[in-house]
This record gives C-alpha cells, sequence and structure tokens, in this order.
C-alpha cells in the first residue's frame, strides 16, 4: 500500500490527474433511503412478544393513560368506548389496538425536490440528524449556546451529506432567537437552505399551525393535504401522560395529513421498569393509545411507532448509550412494531460522550449498528450527536455522515449475480497471481468497497508529513470544506419572497418571549 501511494502522488496528469479533479469536485449527490437486503434481526420468541403484548392491553385497560388539560381529547375517547375518570383514560382490551389499523404500513414523506422524496416504512430506513441540543461544539468555540447560524450551518452540512436523507427539525435550539419566533426561522432554514424533507415544529399548537401554513405556502394547500410533507416527533411524557402541548401539535398534523412520530421518551429505571420486558410493556401501551388517539382525530393520519429508551447509571444517575439493554429494547420494540404493520423510529448516533472521541465512536456504533438489524425505519439523531443530547457536535455530524455510508453499504447484503460470482477473473488470475490489473477489478475497483471521505488510511510517513491529525482535526476540516462548497439549491423566487414575508408578518403580529 506504501508503495502504491508513492506512485500515485509521483505521477502528473493522465489518468491519475482526471481521477483526482473527479473527487476533489464538489458534490451533492444524496444517496437513496436504504433498502434493506438483509434481514431483521429478532430476538424476542412468538411467546415473549404475547406475553408483552397482553400486558400492554392490561395496562390500558386497568391502570390507564393520562391526556393532560385536553377536554376535547377525553371526549374523543369516551365516544370511543373508553372510561374517563378525570383526565384519566382507561382504553377497554384491544380498542386500541383497533383503531390503529386505519395507520397506513408505510407513507412517502415529499421534498421540495421530488429526487428527494423518501418513503418511511417496509424494509426502508431513512436517516435524519440530531434533534434538540441547546448546546453546540467545534474545534476552535468549544461548548456554546446554540445560535441561528449555528443552525442554519448544520441544515446546510445536512444538504451536502451523502448518506443524510433528511434534513431533520431541530437540529440545534438556536438560543438567540425569541422562544416563541425561533421555529419560524428554523422552517424557514429546512425549507431555503435545502431541498431535503424535513420536520415540523411541537413545541406549542400555534406553532404546529404555523409549520402547516408555511409548507402550504411551500407546496400548495391542496398539496398537503392530500400528501404528507412533514414528519414531526411527539413523546409521551413517559410514564403514561399525554400532555396538551404535544397532543395539541399531534391534533394539528394528524388534522392535515402530516406524519407524527408517537415516541414515549423513558430512561429505564427512572421512566419505566428497569428491566428490559417491562419497559417494552410500557412502550407499547404509551404507543398504542398516542396512535389510536391520531386514528380518532383523523382515520388514515400518517404514524410512527417510536422507541427512545436508555437506561440510567445507578451510580451517578446519568442516563447511557450504547448499552447492551438499549439494544435488546431496540430489538424487541421493533418486532412489536411490524406486528402491527407500522413504520418504527429508534436509534441513532446516541452516545454520552462530552467530545466526539473514542467513547463517542464506540457508544455510537452500536446504536447504529443496531437500528440497522432491528428494522428502524426512520432513525432521528443518525449524527451530531454528543453528551446525552444536550449538544450538537460540528465533528461528530461529519464523523456519524460519513459513517451512515457503511449502513447502505451493509444493508445491500451480499449479490451472487454473475458479475458478483468473480468465476472469470479467478479464471483469468490462476493460481499464485494477483487481480490489481485483472479485467473484472477494473470494471469494478470504483465501486466495489465504501470508502470513507473523512477517516485516514495513509501510510505513517504520508500521515506524519501532514501534520499527523487526529479524526477531530480531519472532521473540522471537512466542515469547513463542506460549509465553503454550499451552493443554495434553487427555490423560485416568488415562493421564497412569499416564505420571508410570512415570517416577517409572524414575527412582527408578537412581542418577543424567551420562556
Amino acid at each position: 500500500m506504501a508503495e502504491t501511494e508513492t506512485r500515485r502522488r509521483s505521477r502528473g496528469g493522465g489518468g491519475g490527474a482526471a481521477r483526482r479533479a473527479e473527487r476533489s469536485a464538489v458534490s451533492f449527490e444524496t444517496a437513496k433511503y436504504i433498502e434493506r437486503n438483509i434481514p431483521n434481526f429478532e430476538i424476542l420468541t412468538e411467546e415473549a412478544l404475547e406475553i408483552i403484548e397482553a400486558n400492554a392491553e392490561t395496562i390500558l385497560e386497568e391502570v390507564g393513560v393520562n391526556f393532560v388539560n385536553n377536554p376535547a381529547a377525553l371526549e374523543l375517547w369516551r365516544e370511543a368506548g373508553a372510561m374517563i375518570d378525570g383526565e384519566r383514560v382507561r382504553i377497554p382490551r384491544g380498542l386500541a389496538r383497533k383503531l390503529c389499523e386505519t395507520a397506513p404500513s408505510s407513507f412517502i414523506q415529499h421534498a421540495r425536490n421530488p429526487a428527494r422524496n423518501v418513503e418511511i416504512g417496509g424494509k426502508n430506513l431513512v436517516l435524519a440528524p440530531v434533534y434538540g441540543p441547546p448546546f453546540v461544539r467545534d474545534l476552535e468555540g468549544g461548548r456554546r449556546y446554540a445560535t441561528m447560524d449555528d443552525f442554519q450551518k448544520f441544515v446546510k452540512l445536512g444538504y451536502m451529506s451523502k448518506w443524510l436523507h433528511h434534513s431533520g427539525g431541530t437540529v440545534c435550539e438556536p438560543t438567540d432567537v425569541p422562544v416563541n419566533k425561533r421555529h419560524l426561522d428554523m422552517l424557514l432554514a429546512h425549507m431555503t437552505l435545502s431541498d431535503k424533507p424535513f420536520m415540523g415544529s411541537v413545541t406549542e399548537p400555534s406553532r404546529a399551525q404555523d409549520s402547516v401554513e408555511m409548507c402550504e405556502i411551500l407546496f400548495g394547500k391542496e398539496f398537503i393535504q392530500e400528501n404528507t410533507v412533514m414528519t414531526s416527533l411527539i413523546n409521551v411524557n413517559s410514564p403514561m401522560t399525554f400532555d396538551d402541548v404535544m397532543m395539541g401539535a399531534l391534533e394539528v398534523y394528524a388534522k392535515n395529513n402530516q406524519a407524527c412520530i408517537i415516541s414515549p421518551f423513558i430512561v429505564g429505571g427512572a421512566m419505566a421498569p428497569v428491566s428490559v420486558a417491562g419497559t417494552l410493556t410500557q412502550v407499547l401501551a404509551e404507543v398504542l393509545a398516542g396512535i389510536a388517539y391520531s386514528q380518532l382525530l383523523r382515520p388514515g393520519a400518517p404514524v410512527i411507532f417510536g422507541a427512545f429508551v436508555t437506561s440510567i447509571d445507578m451510580n451517578s444517575g446519568a442516563p447511557t448509550f450504547g448499552t447492551p439493554e438499549a439494544s435488546h429494547i431496540l430489538y424487541g420494540a421493533g418486532q412489536l412494531a411490524r406486528r402491527m404493520n407500522l413504520p418504527f423510529r429508534s436509534g441513532g448516533g446516541l452516545c454520552g460522550s462530552k467530545l466526539p472521541d473514542a467513547q463517542a465512536a464506540y457508544e455510537t456504533s452500536h446504536t447504529l449498528n443496531a437500528a440497522l438489524l432491528g428494522g428502524v425505519n426512520f432513525m432521528l439523531h443518525a449524527c451530531g450527536w454528543l453528551e446525552g443530547g444536550l449538544v450538537s457536535s460540528f465533528e461528530k455530524f461529519v464523523m456519524d455522515a460519513d459513517q451512515l455510508g457503511v449502513l447502505h453499504q451493509l444493508a445491500r447484503g451480499i449479490e451472487v449475480d454473475e458479475n458478483a460470482q468473480a468465476m472469470d477473473a479467478i479464471r483469468e488470475v490462476g493460481p499464485g497471481g494477483h487481480y490489481l490489473g485483472c479485467a473484472h477489478t477494473q470494471a469494478n475497483f470504483k465501486n466495489a468497497f465504501w470508502r470513507t471521505e473523512l477517516l485516514d488510511y495513509k501510510p505513517f510517513e504520508t500521515w506524519d508529513e501532514e501534520g499527523a491529525r487526529d479524526t477531530m482535526t480531519l472532521a473540522s476540516e471537512r466542515v469547513k470544506k463542506m460549509l465553503g462548497d454550499y451552493q443554495k439549491p434553487a427555490l423560485d423566487p416568488a415562493i421564497e419572497e412569499a416564505l420571508n414575508a410570512y415570517v416577517a408578518n409572524k414575527k412582527a403580529s408578537m412581542p418577543d418571549s424567551f420562556i
């Protein structure tokens, strides 16, 4: 390899120069969402699944769930046959599951660029970036509160990342913009700086309505009533509580045919039992109730079975990530979702590390691989997550985004067509030869192996001459290059003008609030 590298660097023009130019050209290619050609890993037996399902029905019937500050929801449940006691809703056995049957098994989320549309469900896996951190970190600026400028940079990086299919939502929380107005700027960034699919606001029902109205400008009012253009995150306030803020956002989106991820937010041992089976039982009960409610609002409204579950360190009380128990829960929840014939959300580049270091890499890789094998259809937090979700890291964003290419390659499985069998190559080379110059290698070398665009595989001498850069340094340089190469995707000027006017008018209609 060292000799090959030396020869490559000594050549001047010809084919080598063309290949170098090809590698250095600015590319806006986005890989199609992953279509698995490998089996799902199913950890629970049929008996175990039936026990968990029966126990979840018992919880809904005997313990019930709370719908807080939402009289309209209580009335809908009463009409559907549930028993109401104050804000407690007890759902007769089988009712929630029956209501969930109208939810689609898959749906297309449309992007403003139709080439970026994604299909969520089935054997597909759609990758979306980190969501929610109030802090950001980079090599030069360290850890700090996120700003709108940071947010826009992350949207640009997401747009430029080949293996990322989705622009996401709150990739960081821009704290320099008032709380009641920042959702407008975030949506505007997703809509104008990228042409990939995106998520709507869920922090207040009126902000969900703003999201719908901005999409009406971008896509057309009739289009969004017939098609899904947003996938938004609705967290259950575990254990078994549905608050009026999240449910208010769900109501807006469901009534307007926009997709919601119904996702329990669980730290095992604090918001759910310490056992895997007990946690899965609670997850299923919460998801059943949430998805059933969405179908009471609009039968056929697109939804995703969500499961965000981590464990807790019993010494410090801090959440932990990339643990074996979290993988077990992910695998089990995936089986439960498939038995309901629903798309499944879980996983991500989760870690508890403070830096994009070895701990971050280990924990992230455990969750990414579990998500691929566990049948996840929509992966939020696929890149950029740091410090238990408190930090969006620029370096980790591009490190993770690079590694998402591995998931694409693993999901392809093993081809066994005539070309893959390579019998002609084996005959051509024969005993004692090498394959570097044979016809099969020449025909396939460009796409034969997944190639990193970040990690360093150079000989030691070359690496040392170039400054002995570690991965974080390489990632920092890649962030700068990607932002330098960024080119804004084209958008009808009249639509962009209308979006800017909507945001300006909305902001002017209310005083700033930072609470």
